[in-house]
């Protein structure tokens, strides 16, 4: 099974509407369910409980399923500095929507690629979403009436960046208003990459093997029962070494298609950027309790193309790994969250025995 790599590109922004289940990175959603959409609450950020924005979604139908003949996966991320820490996810939301063919909102036959094809099909005509980021919004400007917000913070935000001015104007003329609030919207296009071997990808070498034991040891407090100090050295030399291992083999992966920020892997294995903080266990399916596997990773390159002029100076990650229900279960939230592992480059090359 061959990798499927992910470039971002530029395109019409009307290919990237929910009528055509396009790939995408940043403006706002592209909805597949276009009436049962997250709010607030669900893409609360763990840290400064505001809600995250969106970062990008997939569309990966599953072909042998009636049930995700249409299925994409959406990620969400907290644009504050702050929010973002060292191998933690908390500051990510991963969701996961399907629809079987025949739906109440998409034709069961594949969209026409032309501007004029189906306007109707909008979440607009079912529901009403946030002015600012565009996900739920129970809430409107009190003074037009018209305008709508997924929160209190997003209102302030969209009254001080334009709505003061034009509150009461014709919304449609408001909305050509341009909001640096977002990320800057490409499309994301699939490429096979037949050029890896994975055969031995999560295969552990003897060394690793040796350092895992060292570190285990540490962690029960057993590490002083060393008689001979250089071996101790030797663990820890072995240790640097891995992690220079690692991270050249990513280089020299990635390095064949430099410009990829996805990679697109059901049920493979992850490329990993560094030795350290690799995921031991990976939650149940919170629908059905059943097992996730991985299923793409999202590459440190897309940092390149975000806006750094919004507050994302500080915001990184080595790599995004996003794990799914393995059987892509029946929803019954229609949006449904999956779960995101974040893995940095630590650049201190010592042992972790925290």
């Amino acid at each position: 099974m061959t990798v499927d790599l992910g470039f971002v590109q530029k395109c019409e922004s009307w290919l990237l509407e929910s009528r055509f289940f396009p790939s995408k990175v940043g403006g706002k959603p592209a909805w597949l369910d276009l009436k049962n959409i997250p709010g607030e609450k669900d893409l609360q950020c763990d840290y400064c409980k505001e809600p995250c924005i969106f970062l990008c979604q997939i569309y990966a139908p599953y072909e042998d399923s009636e049930d995700a003949f249409h299925r994409t996966i959406f990620v969400f991320i907290c644009k504050k500095a702050e929010c973002s820490k060292l191998n933690e996810n908390g500051n990510f939301k991963v969701f996961r929507s399907q629809l079987p063919r025949t739906n109440e909102f998409f034709p069961s036959e594949p969209p026409i690629e032309q501007n004029d094809w189906r306007p109707d099909i909008s979440v607009d005509r079912w529901i009403k979403t946030c002015y600012v980021c565009g996900i739920l919004a129970p809430n409107h400007c009190s003074k037009c009436k018209s305008v709508n917000y997924c929160c209190r913070a997003h209102q302030i935000y969209d009254w001080k960046h334009g709505h003061k001015e034009t509150c009461g104007v014709n919304q449609s003329v408001a909305k050509t208003m341009y909001s640096e609030f977002l990320l800057p919207e490409y499309e994301i296009v699939m490429e096979k990459d037949n050029t890896e071997d994975k055969s031995d990808a999560n295969e552990l070498t003897a060394e690793e093997e040796e350092i895992k034991k060292y570190e285990t040891m540490v962690q029960k407090g057993e590490a002083g029962t060393f008689q001979n100090q250089d071996v101790e050295k030797e663990l820890l030399s072995m240790a640097n070494q891995q992690e220079d291992q690692v991270f050249s083999k990513f280089l020299s992966i990635v390095d064949k298609f430099p410009d990829q920020v996805l990679r697109y892997d059901r049920g493979g294995n992850i490329l990993f950027i560094s030795p350290g903080s690799k995921i031991d266990e990976i939650p149940k399916c919170s629908e059905c309790n059943g097992d996730r596997q991985f299923e793409f990773q999202i590459m440190p390159q897309l940092l390149n193309f975000l806006n750094f002029d919004i507050g994302l100076e500080c915001v990184d990650w080595g790599i995004l790994a996003v794990f799914t229900c393995k059987k892509s279960c029946i929803l019954k939230k229609k949006y449904s969250m999956e779960f995101i592992w974040k893995q940095d480059i630590v650049e201190d090359n010592s042992v972790d025995t925290s």
